[in-house]
């Protein structure tokens, strides 16, 4: 059994099965998930999902150095690319994320450590009975977004920081039926 909302399609069961509440620590797919979740912004997740391999493509892997020195040219040019959510501050976001990055790996060592450190660096277990009671905010993604609000972070709202907690695996928020709830995979460092 799932949570709910995994349930939706195909591309939403994978992410949930494979990847959703997985402890993650590697700087550039913490980036990509801060990107994704940044173009969610609104948006329907499987929307997302659906275009994540264009936005690898389009983003160079998500190499944050590669990304943080685009051109605005070539920015302009993925507005054009029917691949992405051509949402043209949504895209300018993402090279300024980057810089931003760079700037969070300088002072506190990576990006890993940087986010991990809102949750004390471990993983914050819950055990939601129901998908109502599963909240879309908390004192954490509050200051997370807060903290990189002020470093110049957009699209990096609490709700945001809040949806990146749970796809990194800094909250595990799967429901309490729900076979991934207590796994290995969503348990270990």
């Amino acid at each position: 059994m799932r949570c709910d909302w995994a349930e939706r399609s195909e591309v939403e069961r994978r992410f949930h099965d494979t990847e959703w509440g997985v402890p993650l620590y590697d700087d550039t797919r913490l980036f990509e998930h801060l990107t994704l979740h940044g173009a969610r912004a609104g948006l329907a997740l499987r929307l997302v999902l659906d275009k994540r391999e264009n936005y690898r493509r389009a983003f160079h892997g998500f190499d944050i150095g590669r990304v943080a020195g685009m051109s605005d040219a070539e920015l302009a040019a993925l507005a054009l690319d029917r691949g992405l959510i051509r949402h043209r501050l949504k895209l300018a976001s993402v090279r300024g994320n980057a810089r931003g990055c760079q700037r969070i790996v300088e002072d506190a060592g990576s990006l890993s450590a940087y986010l991990w450190d809102f949750v004390g660096g471990a993983p914050v277990i819950h055990a939601w009975q129901r998908a109502c009671d599963v909240p879309c905010r908390s004192e954490a993604s509050d200051r997370m977004s807060a903290a990189l609000h002020q470093r110049g972070f957009r699209f990096a709202g609490t709700a945001l920081c809040y949806a990146l907690m749970q796809s990194a695996g800094m909250v595990n928020d799967h429901l309490a039926r729900c076979e991934c709830s207590r796994s290995e995979r969503s348990l270990a460092p």
